[in-house]
């Protein structure tokens, strides 16, 4: 299949952010960069230079709303008012380097989060919603050994405002058309940036900011456990966890944070966690590798997992990238693993690949990362590989 690679232009949205929310003005204090803020932190400021708390909401409807990152389009604030912001703070979302269009209508973003970094971004229109993939990090510690990310190394976290950038530029991409959905299944592992992705969740919940509801919002992680149980507490939306293995002697090795997580601990905490969530269902993600998790051995092993408890599984189809030693499972195969797990009571869907042919599927984001870790969790962890 073909793909159109589009460069976007700079005028998309202004330049690129730099890896932290403050931004030095020449011989002034640092400024904030209000993309970024919580709603808290953007009543502080507000109230910091002398306006009033309905300052922020119009603020907030502005940049979550409306996708605007301009002081000067913002016509219901006074002339003066907007050259005070300007001169007190910034509003910076991260530069596209470059727009690729897939067949299916996915369309992926590659954006500059500066210090050669560069993150990928997806989104996957559907005839009753729009979806939108994002990054949580630049590149991802946990060493997934089928995951392009995390095969690419790890940089550091994305700020709020790198994260709320990417759906900014989204939503100002497809406008008049609106994303319904938005899952944290880009690059990076979410729970490993706590703060600023609950800074993120909290907006998109808002009704002043983005409005979406609990159940349209997914956070997915590899199984990050006290953090599982942190987010039932602060924020319960969607969860989906990657399994990928029924055992703990297989997940170690595909799943090397299972070491410290095994997977009794992990599903303690989901079947904790869908206690208080509204769906009061977890999806569990498992990718279909030939010959290594796809028997029916191990689709039994699911069943006894995952029978009678508040679980949906998610089959994926491996999607390869370069220097991959994995292939997909058969079609055939896939079909059977399928058929025992429904035939069990387990309500199993596929995960219908999309954007492939321009390596925006499942597994296949890699970005542009510069690895500053030292060693590799799956070596620290004392996972063998081939």
């Amino acid at each position: 299949m073909s793909a159109n690679a589009v460069n976007a232009g700079s005028e998309a949205l202004p330049a690129a952010a730099p890896p932290v929310a403050l931004a030095a003005s020449p011989g002034g204090p640092a400024r904030p960069n209000l993309l970024g803020l919580s709603r808290d932190e953007l009543d502080a400021f507000v109230a910091s230079i002398g306006q009033r708390p309905y300052r922020a909401r119009q603020l907030v409807q502005w940049m979550h709303r409306r996708h605007v990152l301009d002081f000067d389009a913002m016509t219901d604030l006074s002339i003066g008012l907007r050259e005070e912001l300007k001169s007190a703070a910034e509003l910076s979302a991260p530069r596209i380097i470059r727009e690729e269009r897939s067949d299916d209508g996915t369309i992926k973003w590659l954006l500059d989060v500066g210090h050669g970094q560069a993150v990928e971004t997806v989104m996957i229109p559907e005839p009753r919603r729009t979806t939108l993939c994002i990054s949580s990090q630049a590149g991802c510690a946990l060493d997934c050994a089928f995951c392009a990310t995390g095969q690419q190394g790890f940089n550091r976290n994305l700020t709020a405002a790198e994260i709320l950038g990417q759906i900014a530029h989204a939503s100002a991409a497809i406008a008049p058309d609106t994303i319904s959905n938005i899952v944290f299944m880009g690059m990076g592992e979410p729970l490993a940036n706590y703060r600023n992705v609950i800074t993120v969740i909290r907006l998109l919940l808002d009704d002043q900011a983005y409005g979406l509801s609990r159940r349209r919002v997914t956070v997915s992680t590899a199984g990050i456990v006290p953090q599982i149980r942190k987010l039932a507490e602060d924020c319960n939306v969607a969860l989906a966890v990657s399994l990928h293995a029924p055992t703990d002697e297989l997940r170690n090795e595909l799943v090397p944070i299972n070491r410290r997580h095994p997977i009794d601990e992990l599903l303690a905490a989901c079947w904790d966690y869908a206690e208080v969530i509204a769906s009061r269902q977890i999806t569990f993600e498992y990718v279909m590798l030939d010959g290594v998790n796809d028997s029916l051995a191990e689709a039994k092993a699911l069943i006894r997992l995952l029978r009678g408890r508040p679980a949906k599984l998610n089959l994926i189809p491996f999607n390869s990238f370069p220097g991959s030693s994995f292939r997909c499972s058969s079609q055939t195969t896939m079909d059977a693993f399928w058929q025992t797990l429904n035939a069990a009571g387990i309500v199993t869907t596929f995960r219908r690949p999309r954007g492939d042919d321009i390596a925006a599927a499942c597994g296949q984001l890699a970005g542009r990362v510069e690895d500053r870790r030292r060693v590799r969790l799956g070596d620290k962890l004392g996972v063998r590989r081939t």
